[in-house]
């Protein structure tokens, strides 16, 4: 290759001329914007090196010792002196004859207990018969139970009425005749009690018995 040819040649030239314009133009900024300064200022700013010691906390103050607290004793309590007693000599009693008469012993006195007198209660009267119309105005007449029952029964109910109602039915005890079927007696005995639980009643506390009695053909 010519080396003349090199060294003639245009784009060589132009690098190293644009090169040289930019790094002018890097310095005149760097000189208008203070750039160059500050850098420099900071290359020149001494370092400082400071020592930071270990603050000490001061030692506590020495405890001071108290001294032990007096021991305060009681004082001994006063003399008392005990109080004189003067006991009195009673006299020497007197020398007494006593002369003892023997007392008989009681003779026997035989008692005899009387016989207590009973006196027999008198029986209560008899509660007079009280017809339940008197306290009761609506009383619906029981139904016939349908039960296999042919004739007639009769019983008798002990009506317990309060403050004007009728509360309790109950059948008086031995009071069935017609039938001595459980089951027959305790079917007319329900329908007896629904129809006189619906009884209007005006009494504050009254026991009635009234009798019932169902014939079935």
């Amino acid at each position: 290759m010519d080396f003349s040819k090199r060294q003639a040649d245009p784009k060589r030239h132009l690098i190293g001329f644009t090169l040289v314009v930019l790094f002018h133009a890097f310095i005149v900024y760097a000189l208008v914007t203070g750039l160059a300064k500050k850098v420099v200022d900071v290359v020149r700013a001494p370092i400082e090196t400071k020592v930071i010691e270990e603050i000490k906390k001061p030692p506590p103050p020495p405890e001071i010792a108290l001294p032990p607290p007096p021991k305060l004793e009681a004082p001994p309590p006063p003399f008392i002196p005990p109080p004189e007693v003067q006991i009195a000599t009673p006299p020497p009693p007197a020398a007494t004859i006593t002369a003892v008469t023997p007392t008989p012993p009681p003779a026997n006195v035989v008692i005899t207990p009387a016989r207590p007198t009973v006196v027999e209660a008198a029986p209560p009267p008899a509660p007079k018969p009280v017809n339940i119309g008197v306290y009761c105005s609506k009383m619906p007449t029981p139904e016939v139970p349908g039960v296999e029952f042919t004739g007639r029964i009769n019983f008798v109910a002990q009506i317990t009425i309060k403050a004007n109602k009728v509360v309790h039915v109950d059948v008086v005890p031995g009071s069935f005749t017609g039938s001595r079927d459980r089951k027959i007696q305790r079917a007319f005995t329900n329908s007896v009690t629904e129809a006189v639980m619906q009884y209007t009643c005006v009494a504050e506390n009254v026991v009635v018995h009234q009798p019932f009695g169902f014939t079935i053909n």
